[in-house]
């Protein structure tokens, strides 16, 4: 029998091979990352984000095509933040990196009443600080650390609290059209990534920094799906394949789909 060290380093690496080999197959399925692209990283200090990193780096060494990567962290200054972490971590890598220094805890603390939900207006701020980063640094893409799960859980989101049939999208660019944003990490599982980041004992920095907040409805949708996964294993994995599997004419969208120029298409074929 093959010893439990050599059996767990064994299974390391098949969890490793899985995860790039379906990081991989992101990238080429969505024309993420192409030759000559200066990659910005997103390290938020999480599990997702970590993973992501590594398999970028591990893809860029074995990549036909040349491709820079940088880490960027967001400072937002919330109290206890560790940091000497990131820096401290990246370091050991040899990883170019940049840390912003941006006080939005404060405007979050400032704007939102006390009990309500701070993760929006904090995202957004976020977002923008990092989106500006970006266009002055000239990176042509940037990476989030959004798996598989976050995909579907926005689907829900969407559909239960805004009427609409909508997740996230692997690759978009912003609003502003300047950035373009990729989501490598877009068909791989959770509980792939928290495996992955157990085994590697990444430095994690937890997002309770500026407070509990237990009763949020992505954490309800979560629940939600885990329920349905214990009850009926590789729901889930069917919700998703129905993300990449869409069609236009069997819904009820007339944008989407031209219901009215129904009779003056040409049949379809078969």
């Amino acid at each position: 029998m093959m010893p439990a060290a050599a059996e767990s380093s064994a299974n390391f690496r098949r969890l490793a091979a899985r995860i790039r080999g379906l990081v991989g197959k992101a990238i080429a399925d969505f024309g993420m990352i192409g030759a000559g692209d200066r990659v910005m990283v997103c390290l938020s200090g999480g599990k997702d984000s970590y993973t992501l990193l590594d398999m970028l780096l591990s893809l860029q060494r074995a990549a036909p095509v040349r491709f820079e990567l940088a880490a960027v962290n967001l400072d937002q200054k919330q109290p206890g933040f560790p940091a000497r972490v990131l820096p401290d971590y990246l370091d050991s890598l040899g990883v170019p990196y940049h840390v912003i220094e941006q006080d939005t805890y404060a405007v979050v603390r400032r704007v939102i009443p006390e009990g309500r939900t701070q993760c929006g207006l904090c995202s957004r701020l976020r977002r923008g600080a990092l989106y500006r980063f970006a266009r002055e640094r000239g990176f042509t893409r940037i990476a989030l650390g959004h798996h598989r799960d976050d995909l579907v859980e926005t689907l829900f989101l969407n559909l239960f609290h805004g009427g609409r049939l909508k997740a996230m999208p692997p690759k978009l660019r912003s609003d502003d059209g300047t950035n373009v944003v990729i989501r490598p990490l877009c068909y791989v599982p959770e509980r792939e990534i928290a495996r992955y980041a157990r085994a590697r004992e990444f430095p994690i920095i937890p997002c309770t920094l500026c407070g509990s907040q237990p009763n949020l409805q992505r954490e309800a949708i979560a629940r939600m799906l885990a329920d349905w996964e214990r009850a009926n294993p590789g729901r889930v994995d069917t919700i998703f394949s129905a993300l990449c599997n869409v069609e236009p004419a069997h819904l009820a969208d007339p944008s989407a789909f031209d219901f009215a120029g129904l009779e003056r298409s040409p049949p379809a074929a078969g």
